[in-house]
């Protein structure tokens, strides 16, 4: 469905005749219903009666289960959710055919996203980097989106670099695990390592299993290589930012679950967790560094960096652990932490709009400094309410959303006896709501210099506004009926299991 859309838009935007005829927006709005088509087609597939076992497509490249598809609905969710808000605009605003970049937009989201929903089914290891490589190179270009900007373009090459760097690890780890085993496909390749009892063999799958792992763990820019993060996301424009934050990081993480909870559990008892001591690592060093580093932070989107780097320390917690109840709170953690980022961007583009009263033309000039936001809640409290609301989710303060999903990881953590991650985790928590409290604190700080203009329109659009206040109840009121959401990821955790 999406290959053949985007196709189809490539010969839109490719023959004058019909360019011509099409306003910029349209291509946005139709991306958008094509994203909202491909997400129902693929929740349809939960009718088909064995998808639990899983089905195996295109001679096993594929394998399609329930967890690949719901995330694949997810995916697609939260890429129509970006794409029907952006951009934010007013009916009294009349440049909506001079957007900059809205066709180049909507088709590289859509090539990317197709590739996270490859990714997400991927069961060979040529699949797997085919799909990964496709979705990296729709986000590398995205980085650059605004080529007349000069900290975009920087972001992107310096993001394109690292980036291809990391792929580089991936094919070496592919191919070290093809030369031990002569295998590619992966239900063959955990089959080879269960009956096996040649230790050269799985000592050369093991590394390449690691070295996978690694390369994955740079893009989704956990600790120690996280470096490229906080640059590329300050750069890039925050329309931008909002992708790079969330989507490519759910397949990524869905893969890494599937490599965890299958190969990972056949080499449990061979070479002593070597899977699991590299997750743990990982795991440690995003929570502390994503904290402490973040404490000095004065750019926004920097801190949002730090932000997500201590968040990916947590998920990397629970996939590690590799329980049932561990892979619980890592799917209810994923959904949570792309819900509160989602809203988190999508009031930071608002406010962009609101404080620098610009165009349409002028969106990549967005808010940069913490300091921009002094004294906005007198000027917008309900949007300054909204952040504040996202904020402390993401600090895990109760009631809200994000306080069950760091519960449910460290509940996990001590019942399977990992105590001093557990208590780090715990400090590293409390310290990091100190950073959001900073941006809290000056958004209830008066500012005097800002007056309002009540004869101003609001340059947020109808749908922009629905979907901010959808999101923050929701993050607020899910403590009234968390069972439809806790008992979808429950029944996936055990499907990985007892499948």
């Amino acid at each position: 469905m999406i290959f053949l859309s985007i196709l189809i838009l490539i010969v839109a935007i490719a023959l004058p005749s019909i360019n011509q005829n099409i306003r910029t927006i349209l291509y946005v709005r139709i991306s958008s219903i094509i994203f909202i088509y491909a997400g129902a087609l693929a929740f349809n597939a939960f009718y088909i009666q064995s998808i639990g076992s899983g089905i195996g497509i295109y001679s096993g490249l594929f394998q399609v289960t329930v967890i690949s598809q719901l995330l694949d609905v997810f995916i697609f969710l939260i890429g129509s959710l970006i794409l029907i808000s952006w951009p934010s605009y007013s009916s009294k605003i009349n440049v909506i055919d001079s957007i900059p970049y809205a066709r180049e937009y909507s088709l590289i989201v859509l090539f990317s996203s197709f590739g996270a929903s490859l990714l997400v089914s991927s069961a060979d290891l040529i699949s797997m980097y085919l799909s990964i490589e496709l979705q990296s190179f729709g986000v590398y270009i995205l980085s650059t989106l605004y080529r007349n900007s000069e900290s975009a373009t920087s972001a992107g090459l310096k993001y394109f670099l690292l980036g291809s760097l990391s792929s580089c690890i991936i094919l070496l780890g592919s191919g070290i695990v093809y030369t031990y085993s002569g295998l590619t496909h992966l239900e063959s390749i955990y089959n080879l390592i269960s009956v096996s009892e040649n230790t050269q063999i799985l000592q050369g799958i093991t590394l390449g299993i690691v070295l996978i792992i690694v390369g994955y763990l740079f893009k989704v820019s956990a600790a120690p290589l996280h470096n490229w993060a906080p640059d590329v996301y300050d750069d890039s424009p925050t329309i931008v930012t909002i992708w790079l934050t969330i989507m490519p990081k759910i397949s990524i993480l869905i893969f890494l679950l599937e490599i965890q909870s299958q190969i990972g559990n056949s080499l449990l008892t061979i070479f002593s967790f070597s899977i699991k001591n590299v997750l743990l690592i990982s795991s440690l060093l995003s929570l502390l560094i994503g904290t402490v580093v973040g404490l000095a932070q004065s750019r926004i989107k920097r801190l949002f960096a730090y932000s997500t780097i201590s968040h990916i320390g947590f998920i990397l917690l629970a996939l590690a652990i590799n329980t049932e109840q561990s892979i619980d709170s890592f799917l209810f953690y994923i959904i949570q932490y792309s819900l509160t980022n989602l809203n988190t961007f999508l009031i930071l583009i608002g406010l962009g709009y609101i404080l620098k009263n610009q165009s349409i033309l002028e969106s990549f000039q967005d808010i940069k400094y913490i300091t921009e936001l002094k004294g906005l809640f007198f000027n917008n409290p309900v949007l300054s309410l909204s952040l504040t609301i996202c904020l402390f989710s993401m600090a895990g303060v109760p009631p809200l959303l994000g306080f069950f999903s760091k519960q449910f990881v460290l509940y996990s953590a001590m019942q399977s006896e990992y105590y001093f991650i557990a208590i780090i985790a715990i400090l590293v928590s409390v310290i990091s709501a100190s950073y959001y409290l900073k941006i809290i604190k000056v958004l209830h700080t008066e500012n005097k210099e800002i007056v309002e203009d009540s004869n101003s329109h609001s340059p947020l659009s109808s749908f922009h506004s629905f979907m901010i206040s959808t999101l923050t109840l929701f993050i607020i009121f899910f403590i009234l009926k968390p069972s439809i959401l806790l008992n979808s990821t429950q029944l996936l955790a055990l499907s990985l299991f007892y499948y």
